[in-house]
Parts: structure tokens; C-alpha cells; sequence
């Protein structure tokens, strides 16, 4: 997959701070993944229990670990609630090794252009920092502001990329793709 030469644990914008997650924000995963708002278009990413929350920590732990990127925790700066979570995962798409790019707020921090602000972040992220990698998003057809966040950041609908995914059809976006 291919590590950044050095791994980027906090990656700062104007208005947000993202983070590495750290075993302090189980709680905020826990409670992100809890609300029923949050995972209406990814239901198995539902968490109802902590003890999920802290397996689903260590796996993006050991993401870090592995590759030496993930999934960001965001924060406004100075402030201690967490906003949500953006990121990057690794997977296989279409027998290519890709990127996935991860975006999850609290209801709360709808509609203030965080998610978007953190997204563009990321997304010059791995342009500077894994280019040769495809960026990826799979988005379900009726998750019209996850469509409209992705395509604002830079990514297009690749339709003979899409096909099912765990929680239904997957409608897939690509910054790019190799041919």
C-alpha cells in the first residue's frame, strides 16, 4: 500500500484540528457510531455497545501502526468535543488496490462545512502524500450529501466501478483511477 515517509498525526485546517484517535476517543467513537443518524445509510457500522467502540479503536489503531495513516479525529481547534471522523482506509476495488476515504459527524456538526472542510484536507493529503494510490469512495445511491461532499472535494461518479457493498449497493467515486 505503500507508507507515507513520515505518518501525519495531526493534520490542521483553518477552523479544525485532525487528529490521530487515541484510546480517549473511544467515548466519541462510541457515541458517534451510537447516534441512529449517523449510520442510517451504513447500518452495520452501528455501535451499540462500547466494547465496540474500543474493537473498532484498535482497528484503526493498528491501521496507524500498519501504514502509518487512517482515520483522523476532528476537532475546532482548542476545543475538546469531537466533530467526527475523516480518513482513509486501505481496500481492494476491482482487483486494484485503493484508498477508501471515510467521512462520519455528529448530527451537531451538520451543515457548518466541517465535513467538508476535513474532507479536503484529507483528499490534499493523499495527493501530496500517496499519489500513485487511487482515492475511493463508496456511497450508497440514496446518500445524496455524501454524493454532494465528495464531488465538491474533487471526486467523480465511476458507475462501472459500482456494485454491492455491506450495507447494499455501493455507488463508487474516484479522484482518480489508473487505467
Amino acid at each position: 500500500m505503500g507508507a507515507p515517509r513520515t505518518p501525519t498525526e495531526h493534520l490542521p485546517t483553518a477552523r479544525l484540528s485532525l487528529h490521530r484517535p487515541t484510546v480517549d476517543d473511544v467515548d466519541a467513537i462510541f457515541t458517534i457510531h451510537n447516534d441512529p443518524l449517523t449510520c442510517v445509510h451504513n447500518p452495520s457500522d452501528a455501535l451499540t455497545e462500547r466494547a465496540q467502540a474500543q474493537r473498532l479503536y484498535a482497528r484503526w489503531n493498528d491501521q496507524w501502526q500498519r501504514h502509518g495513516y487512517g482515520y483522523w479525529v476532528v476537532r475546532l481547534h482548542g476545543q475538546n468535543r469531537a466533530l467526527g471522523f475523516c480518513g482513509i482506509k486501505p481496500m481492494d476495488l476491482a482487483e486494484k488496490s485503493v484508498l477508501n476515504l471515510f467521512c462520519r459527524f455528529a448530527p451537531s456538526a451538520w451543515g457548518h462545512g466541517y465535513a467538508t472542510e476535513a474532507t479536503t484536507a484529507v483528499v490534499s493529503w493523499v495527493s501530496r502524500h500517496l499519489p500513485h494510490m487511487p482515492l475511493t469512495a463508496r456511497i450508497r445511491p440514496d446518500n445524496l450529501a455524501s454524493q454532494r461532499l465528495v464531488t465538491r472535494v474533487g471526486l467523480a461518479r465511476a458507475a462501472h466501478l459500482d456494485g454491492p457493498g455491506y450495507d447494499g449497493d455501493d455507488w463508487i467515486y474516484v479522484a482518480q483511477w489508473p487505467d
